[in-house]
């Protein structure tokens, strides 16, 4: 406790002499060897300190050269705006622009600034194919027979081992294997709602979410989202009494990339507890932080079991694999026999496979590396928006993860953007996409969680330009 203390004390003043203008624009900080001089501490807590900086997108790393204050620092773009729902009606989903948007998905001559997934390039491929390969010549009945309806032990085991933020109360027993993240979701809801309930998400929200709520006769209820907290609490609170159930992403959401404080994710699990309301915690973006500590999910929080906490290794590890699971509280035997309707079992070999790759500390290793490029590459997207993009443009900072949401001038249209970029071969995933209102028609969202390159940086130029000419 002592040493985060000390490590958040010296990147506040830090801090502070940035935001006084002490530490101006492009100055070069003093190492931290001479910082650990000056504050006699360990060079681990310099780091840390420095990792808090860099998370707030105050400092930046040059390589061989040391840190320095960042452009990002002195940001001259606004926080997106916070929508109020209840002047707005609700309109058709637009499946025409979902099939828009994600239509080109496999064509390699398009920046796809759209997809809610990372670039093939930072995937640890070739050692996830050792993997398989290695499992393959020891997997009983070489995987071609059903596994366990709860999923596979070894796998089962290795995701217990990794639910460290639960303070060691998850065992084996407490996980249910899943197709996916969104199998996970759906086969939750699918045990704690029927047909004509309501469901509290948070707006703008996931497409996927908004989608699969309709797609299953619910009705989902948008609860606006700050910017820089997430989840309104005072919002929430008002339709408790008419809520079945909550589906949240409360660390690094999608599309804002807001983290809900700790206090607030308390607060959040004490209201549904008092109400007995099931939450659907989607945290699959938690692995991908910018600060010095992985933040806690709601589960954590949770004395009463209502959280069921859904992950997946897709935006991380292996988006094809299709591998989730489910740590769901006192729901798990509701659970179970939704996944015994629906997909019976997960296949083996891609459960073993993932549990080798993660016992050989090799997830750990790419993690710390897939972290390093998707903050970089913030910094380098956040700098080309305010390079190319028209002056009363509005950026999300995300805190992890790897969207940012944009909101521009209200007269732009972004699905006209997007029929105009794709004719550039770019693409982004509009606004209009995150709600069931007719709202966020000027906003977008983009993914930068991919390979930063020459082009990439000339495409988001291109994207701006257009944006600018409007």
């Amino acid at each position: 406790m002592k040493k985060e203390i000390l490590y958040l004390k010296i990147a506040g003043i830090i801090e502070q002499q940035i935001l006084s203008g002490t530490l101006r624009l492009g100055d070069k900080l003093p190492s931290i060897r001479t910082l650990q001089k000056v504050y006699n501490v360990s060079i681990n807590t310099v780091r840390q300190a420095f990792l808090e900086l860099e998370s707030k997108s105050l400092i930046e790393p040059r390589p061989k050269s040391g840190y320095y204050v960042s452009k990002a620092s002195q940001r001259k773009f606004s926080l997106p705006s916070v929508i109020i729902l209840e002047s707005l009606q609700k309109e058709q989903y637009p499946e025409h622009l979902f099939l828009k948007t994600f239509a080109s998905s496999e064509n390699t001559d398009i920046t796809h600034f759209s997809l809610g997934l990372p670039e093939k390039s930072l995937l640890p491929i070739a050692q996830l194919n050792k993997s398989v390969t290695t499992v393959m010549r020891s997997l009983a009945n070489g995987g071609a027979t059903y596994e366990s309806v709860q999923g596979n032990l070894n796998f089962r085991r290795t995701v217990a081992r990794w639910a460290f933020m639960l303070e060691g109360k998850v065992t084996e027993d407490d996980v249910i294997a899943t197709s996916g993240a969104m199998n996970g979701m759906f086969t939750c809801l699918m045990a704690v709602t029927k047909p004509g309930d309501k469901v509290a998400v948070e707006s703008p929200a996931y497409f996927g979410i908004l989608k699969m709520i309709n797609a299953m006769g619910l009705e989902a209820v948008e609860i606006p989202s700050d910017p820089s907290t997430g989840l309104d609490l005072e919002a929430l609170k008002k339709v408790l009494p008419v809520i079945s159930a909550c589906c949240f992403v409360v660390n690094f959401n999608n599309p804002l990339g807001t983290l809900m404080p700790d206090d607030h994710k308390k607060e959040l699990v004490k209201m549904l507890t008092e109400w007995d309301i099931p939450l659907v915690e989607n945290d699959i973006f938690r692995n991908v932080y910018y600060g010095a500590e992985r933040p806690k999910p709601c589960k954590a929080f949770d004395e009463a079991g209502i959280v069921m906490l859904v992950n997946s290794i897709s935006k991380t590890l292996a988006p094809g694999y299709r591998l989730g699971w489910i740590i769901p509280g006192k729901y798990k035997d509701k659970i179970i026999q939704q996944k015994l309707i629906q997909t019976l079992s997960t296949p083996a070999l891609y459960q073993e496979a993932i549990s080798h790759f993660l016992e050989n500390g090799r997830y750990d290793h790419h993690l710390r590396t897939f972290r390093k490029i998707v903050q970089n590459n913030c910094l380098k997207l956040q700098q080309g928006i305010e390079d190319y993009f028209p002056d009363n443009t509005k950026v999300s900072q995300p805190e992890g993860g790897f969207m940012v949401w944009l909101e521009l001038d209200k007269k732009i249209d972004t699905v006209k953007l997007f029929d105009m970029a794709i004719r550039r071969n770019i693409t982004f995933a509009p606004g209009r996409m995150f709600t069931q209102y007719n709202q966020y028609n000027n906003c977008m969202r983009l993914n930068f969680a991919m390979e930063w390159t020459d082009k990439v940086n000339s495409d988001l130029k291109t994207l701006g330009e257009i944006a600018s000419k409007w």
